[in-house]
């Protein structure tokens, strides 16, 4: 019997997981690095000091990034991603909650009342 749902691990995939964490934190280095000037003309030390912050805030980023992806990523049931959805997803799942109730007018807020 083949089943068609995906799984758990199906849906976290974690190379790519690692990959968009890794691509995350090349970013935050990069612009890290740019942002401190370290291709222009610095001394030693300073150069050192943005390679260094560069490195640190890389590494933040790597670690936050796959922390958090992770974590919505278990937030996911897999029995709902295969399934369909033809209707609103921010309505009510009943029409009782629309306020127009067909055997009481006043319901929906007009103000005249039977007598």
């Amino acid at each position: 019997m083949s089943d068609d749902r995906p799984t758990r691990r199906d849906l976290m995939k974690p190379v790519q997981l690692l990959g968009m964490a890794f691509g995350a934190a090349a970013f935050a280095g990069i612009v890290t690095l740019v942002s401190m000037g370290f291709f222009q003309q610095r001394t030693s030390e300073e150069a050192q000091a943005a390679v260094v912050l560069a490195l640190i805030i890389a590494g933040v980023t790597f670690i936050t990034v796959l922390v958090v992806v992770a974590l919505l990523l278990l937030a996911v049931d897999p029995a709902q991603v295969a399934k369909q959805v033809d209707r609103p997803v921010l309505l009510p799942d009943s029409d009782e909650d629309d306020g127009n109730d067909d055997e009481n007018p006043d319901a929906a807020g007009t103000g005249n009342p039977k007598a």
